[in-house]
């Protein structure tokens, strides 16, 4: 692999190494890392004598490929053993990464007869005469579930529920980091749209609001759409609405800076799942004119016969010009380029063939439809959902602030006009002074993202 490859922390390992008492030895260790493309990130001496070092060397690799060649290469340097190697990001998964916590003291007996019994029978009591109150005085008012049947995770397709629980977790986790909202991970072992609903339906008391998460196409439409009908809480489809919202949020301040209007622009969305379908329909409400959907089947039209289901719901809203044909057919003359969908896909020579200051937005994970660096050669803006490129387009921009006014706002429902809301509010934490090709959408731990997509959600003022 070339010095040049890009790292990441998600492929770190720490190699625990034996070797003589030579700092020189270590200082060949990090040169021979570096020129086979790792990078050195620390180096720690855990234990000396005279004779012996034990060293900890941690690195970043490109992938899980290059990770593992690393140790190789630390032990052809002269008098070095390799001991041990450790992938930091199983060891951070150890133990599974959120656990539950109590907020009041237990300290003795007074403590415990509030908290418990006796005294927590008269709390249950007059939630059952008041169970409006039921949101103020139990967890249900700050609490969320993440729930998923494993369907559709990540860019890993349909794994099990199982597997899917480090997922949910991670969720859970940036639930509580970014909107200090309690949820829980819901893994169910079906995959089954009637059990699916039921069982969210028998759990919903205990919740606020449920966030509906890789669960595949078309299923996860009619889930959420039971689900809507069937609760009084909001049920949210992250990986339709939130991406939707960040994705508006970025092509809003993207074409601020190619100076074209969301009313004027053309757009070619490949993907035709759930991401896809909310993303168009987010698109449509905030005003754009021409969207024409790709999928495997090709342009999505609706004087196509053959379409049926989904497909042809979304071909009757979309394309209007009834363009017909591949990718390469839906891209000449459009503004806008956003896939969900599928790796290389997009050649880079047919960006030429679009309107002048072409903005691409390739957002499959973790391999996108084209190198990001690649198509800056051609488009004038350029984004992406990995975090080794400018312009990142991740769901953390939404999610928390979203569920964060919904809770607040004791809503039971999500609309059209809140995800809306939500899009503008994570476009304007870009200033003026800020906004460049570069830089059309905050940082994930941008201090003001949350709160104002909160505010914006629950309709109350900033204070």
């Amino acid at each position: 692999m070339p010095t040049s490859a890009a790292t990441a922390s998600s492929y770190s390992i720490t190699m625990r190494l034996h070797t003589p008492a030579n700092p020189g030895v270590v200082g060949a260790v990090a040169t021979a890392i570096g020129q086979a493309g790792g990078i050195v990130t620390a180096i720690d001496v855990t234990e000396s004598t005279h004779e012996k070092l034990t060293v900890d060397v941690t690195c970043s690799a490109g992938d899980a490929e290059h990770a593992a060649s690393l140790p190789g290469v630390a032990e052809k340097v002269e008098g070095v053993e390799v001991y041990r190697v450790s992938d930091r990001t199983f060891l951070l998964h150890i133990g599974g990464k959120i656990e539950v916590s109590s907020k009041v003291p237990l300290r003795n007996r007074d403590d415990l007869s509030m908290a418990y019994t006796p005294g927590v029978g008269r709390v249950s009591r007059a939630l059952a005469d008041n169970p409006e109150d039921i949101p103020r005085l139990t967890v249900k008012g700050n609490s969320v579930a993440v729930v998923t049947d494993g369907s559709a995770v990540l860019g890993l397709g349909n794994i099990g529920p199982g597997a899917a629980l480090p997922v949910m977790e991670g969720k859970a986790a940036l639930f509580k980091r970014f909107a200090n909202i309690d949820a829980w991970p819901i893994c169910l072992d079906t995959q089954d749209t009637d059990e699916i609903v039921r069982a969210v339906e028998l759990i919903a008391p205990g919740f606020g609001g449920i966030n509906l998460e890789d669960i595949a196409a078309p299923r996860c439409f009619e889930i959420e759409r039971r689900l809507r009908e069937s609760l009084d809480i909001p049920v949210f489809h992250d990986d339709q609405h939130g991406t939707a919202i960040v994705v508006l949020a970025a092509l809003t301040n993207a074409l601020r800076v190619v100076e074209k209007q969301v009313g004027d622009v053309r757009i070619a969305l490949n993907g035709g799942g759930a991401a896809g379908t909310a993303i168009c329909n987010l698109l449509l409400a905030a005003g754009v004119p021409d969207i024409v959907v790709v999928d495997k089947v090709g342009c999505l039209s609706s004087d196509d016969e053959s379409l049926s289901g989904a497909h042809a719901e979304l071909a009757a809203r979309t394309n209007p010009r009834k363009v017909r044909g591949t990718l390469q057919d839906a891209l000449k003359g459009a503004d806008v380029f956003i896939g969900v969908s599928a790796p290389n896909v997009l050649q880079a020579e047919w960006i030429p063939t679009m309107a002048k200051d072409p903005v691409v937005f390739a957002l499959a994970n973790p391999d996108p439809e084209i190198d990001p660096a690649l198509a800056g050669q051609y488009a004038a803006v350029v984004a992406s959902g990995r975090s080794d490129y400018p312009n990142q387009i991740n769901n953390v921009l939404a999610f928390p602030g979203v569920f964060r006014g919904l809770l607040d706002a004791r809503a039971t429902d999500v609309t059209t006009e809140m995800l809306l809301k939500a899009a503008e509010a994570i476009a304007l934490t870009v200033e003026d002074d800020e906004l460049n090709a570069s830089f059309i959408i905050p940082n994930v731990f941008h201090p003001d993202v949350t709160e104002a997509v909160a505010h914006a959600i629950s309709g109350r003022p900033r204070p």
